[in-house]
């Protein structure tokens, strides 16, 4: 049995401030440690954007569903009213994933539609709290190989994607929530830095 200081309204408390600490604590590691490097990211995202290339973001279980939210905001609007931006999720077409994953292998789920899908001048954005999922690594790998640019947010030690990225922010954390935390952090201030790049382009609407 549990001692009673374990259990009840005071020990639920003490769970909750804890996890609000902790999520303080991983923003202010990565702010204090990546924030030329997300600045670096807003101007990738927006060269892409602006010599005719498009976004194709990628990633498994809540990271797949931080790389959807991405999209949505790209392709909808954040908070400016713009042109949309030409983005894709590439772990959205269930017919798509089952087929590859059936036929091939699930390790290359995400290969097969950047061969698909990519282009030279692209930018393929991976999104991991590992950097060790075995598609997200080949993704990366083949987006390279074809002339895509790549980008990847990470966690804890960034894993093999990190040495297939050209450019990776990862989170310094060893808890998966404060990584995605942290990831939909910087979704939001990509997508507040690029509303702010096209704005300066074209002026206020």
């Amino acid at each position: 049995m549990p001692d009673q200081d374990e259990r009840g309204p005071l020990a639920l408390s003490a769970s909750l401030r804890g996890g609000y600490q902790r999520h303080i604590a991983c923003v202010e590691r990565l702010e204090n440690g990546s924030l030329e490097q997300l600045e670096r990211l807003v101007l990738l995202v927006h060269d892409t954007f602006k010599r005719g290339g498009k976004l194709l973001a990628c990633g498994n279980g809540g990271s797949a569903s931080d790389a959807q939210h991405l999209v949505a905001e790209l392709v909808g609007r954040y908070v400016e009213e713009r042109m949309a931006l030409p983005a894709i999720a590439l772990n959205t077409d269930v017919a798509v994933l089952t087929s590859v994953a059936n036929d091939y292998s699930f390790e290359n789920v995400f290969v097969r539609q950047v061969q698909a899908l990519g282009a030279a001048g692209d930018l393929f954005l991976a999104i991991s709290t590992s950097g060790r999922s075995p598609n997200i690594v080949a993704g990366l790998s083949e987006a390279r190989a074809r002339g895509l640019r790549t980008a990847a947010l990470l966690g804890r030690d960034g894993g093999p994607a990190v040495r297939n990225a050209e450019l990776a922010i990862v989170v310094p954390d060893q808890e998966t929530a404060r990584i995605q935390e942290c990831h939909a952090l910087m979704i939001h201030l990509l997508c507040e830095g690029l509303d702010r790049l096209l704005r300066d382009e074209t002026g206020p609407r």
